[in-house]
């Protein structure tokens, strides 16, 4: 082999080699290439998930605080309904306190309504004597009635009729008026007591009509409003 043949020879080998480093580097660049893009596209789709994870959050917190203005809302709704109802009702009810005092005003009347209330409270109590507190405008009325409530109270329950004693030291607050509707006062009506004064029987057209309200309330708020506000 001549040096030309050995010249020719090595020319390829050299071209051969450069062509293989040639291919090599190609495949290299492809591959960086694909794993850049492939690197790329995960990061992308990584903020991607990561905005739309932030957006689902900032949408659930609006609308949580959306549910919660509605909610406070309605309870403010409901609290103004109900204090609506609380005002009528209250109003029923002092417009009934005011006609408790024209109870007494017809003495005849008031004299059966008080013998009543006393042989009641009697039938409570259930004792053989007994203090009676009544206003100091009532005391003469109530003395009139006194035998014949505690005779009535002896037939009923088949025993001797109780000792009655009127205090007359300490009495009942007198009728509202006008002038001073906040002081405490009474309509009518008597308190009685065992003597030691450990039984109590609150028998006033106050506390009576305090118990009825309490006792018809539901009945009145159905009648006037329909269903009750939960």
């Amino acid at each position: 082999m001549n040096d030309t043949d050995v010249s020719k020879q090595i020319q390829q080998m050299v071209r051969f080699i450069r062509q293989e480093a040639e291919e090599k580097a190609n495949e290299i660049s492809v591959s960086a290439e694909e794993e850049f893009n492939i690197e790329k596209l995960q990061l992308v789709e990584a903020e991607k998930k990561k905005i739309r994870q932030e957006y689902e959050k900032k949408e659930k917190q609006v609308d949580v605080r959306k549910k919660i203005e509605y909610s406070m809302q309605l309870n403010a709704s409901r609290i103004k309904v109900l204090q609506a109802q609380d005002d009528v009702v209250n109003s029923m009810k002092e417009a009934a306190s005011k006609e408790l005092l024209n109870v007494s005003k017809d003495h005849k009347k008031y004299a059966k309504l008080l013998k009543d209330l006393i042989i009641q409270s009697l039938l409570r109590l259930k004792e053989p004597a007994v203090l009676l507190r009544c206003r100091k405008d009532d005391v003469h009325l109530v003395e009139s009635i006194l035998e014949a409530a505690a005779q009535e109270y002896a037939e009923k329950r088949d025993v001797h009729a109780p000792e009655i004693i009127v205090d007359h030291t300490v009495y009942l607050p007198p009728a509202p008026t006008h002038h001073n509707p906040h002081v405490n006062s009474c309509s009518g009506g008597v308190v009685l007591a065992s003597r030691d004064g450990k039984i109590v029987c609150e028998n006033t057209l106050d506390a009576r009509l305090d118990v009825v309200f309490r006792k018809k309330l539901p009945e009145i708020r159905r009648r006037l409003f329909g269903q009750i506000v939960a």
